[in-house]
């Protein structure tokens, strides 16, 4: 499939790699998870200001140990909310990965590329109005629901600054954000996981994209080529731009413009053009990219 940047056309890719790409963004979620968790899961019973004034800190020791916390090394009245706060932007960023999925997917899903699309079951209407409709409505879901995310991280950072040792200003907070960030997330998980298992993916309308724009986003490796030829590179630029733009802006075949430009064929041959258009330069170390994620 044709890779995109800036929404325009650049190079070809697989969708291999592009969900390789989550996978190892996930991972890394997962880590931050396991982290966020662990940063979160301390006790203290050191009194009420943390002094330990009316109990000894063997009984917290005891006390956390039963619970299966670590014992705060330091605290005041409570639990010092910067810990919260890391577990609440935790939760956000892993909302955030799943709504880059579901933005890519939304994308894909568009009349003019279609290359995939997420599921729609039989019955389903995809508008009240326009029969013909298939909308991306599962995937819009998981981005409103990570602005709401990200929002409930903004909260528990304003929860970090409390008054001396202890206001309750973050308790409100705290019991509206705690219980709907988790169940919150826990459902845009099993929404994408849903989503991503069973994604409809058309190959025959990638195929059609990759030659839509001409041949143009074989540009690179052409002026790569000329310069390995000898050519200087910004005159090589020029040359490959030409005729690049001239192909995009009114259609035809950017390898037969090439092959008809004297001063191109000064330095490449007819063989030297035809191999560049061969996607396998694209694509010949997606394998050990694949090592390298998945070993």
């Amino acid at each position: 499939m044709i890779g995109r940047t800036h929404g325009i056309h650049a190079e070809p890719i697989t969708l291999g790699l592009k969900l390789a790409l989550w996978y190892e963004e996930m991972k890394r979620n997962l880590t931050r998870l396991q982290r966020a968790a662990e940063e979160v899961s301390v006790g203290k019973i050191s009194g009420a200001v943390g002094t330990f004034a009316q109990i000894s800190p063997e009984v917290e020791a005891y006390v956390c140990e039963k619970s299966g916390l670590t014992p705060d090394p330091i605290s005041n009245q409570i639990v010092q909310r910067d810990r919260h706060a890391f577990f609440f932007v935790t939760l956000a960023v892993i909302a955030s990965s799943l709504e880059k999925f579901a933005v890519e997917v939304r994308h894909l899903q568009r009349t003019e590329v279609l290359e995939a699309e997420e599921p729609f079951t039989k019955g389903q209407k995809g508008s009240s109005a326009m029969p013909h409709k298939r909308n991306p409505i599962l995937s819009e879901n998981i981005s409103g629901l990570a602005r709401l995310m990200r929002s409930y991280a903004v909260a528990a950072l304003e929860n970090v600054p409390l008054w001396h040792e202890r206001d309750i200003s973050h308790s409100s907070v705290e019991r509206v954000i705690a219980p709907d960030a988790t169940i919150l997330l826990d459902f845009m998980l099993a929404r994408m996981t849903y989503i991503l298992g069973n994604l409809c993916v058309y190959p025959e309308n990638m195929r059609h994209n990759l030659a839509k724009a001409g041949g143009v986003i074989f540009s690179e490796r052409v002026l790569l080529k000329l310069v390995d030829k000898g050519l200087a590179r910004d005159a090589a630029y020029r040359i490959v731009q030409r005729h690049a733009l001239k192909v995009a802006r009114n259609g035809g075949d950017f390898r037969q413009e090439l092959l008809r430009d004297p001063q191109v064929r000064r330095y490449l041959s007819e063989r030297d053009i035809r191999q560049i258009w061969d996607l396998n330069n694209y694509l010949k170390n997606v394998d050990s990219i694949f090592e390298r994620v998945f070993h």
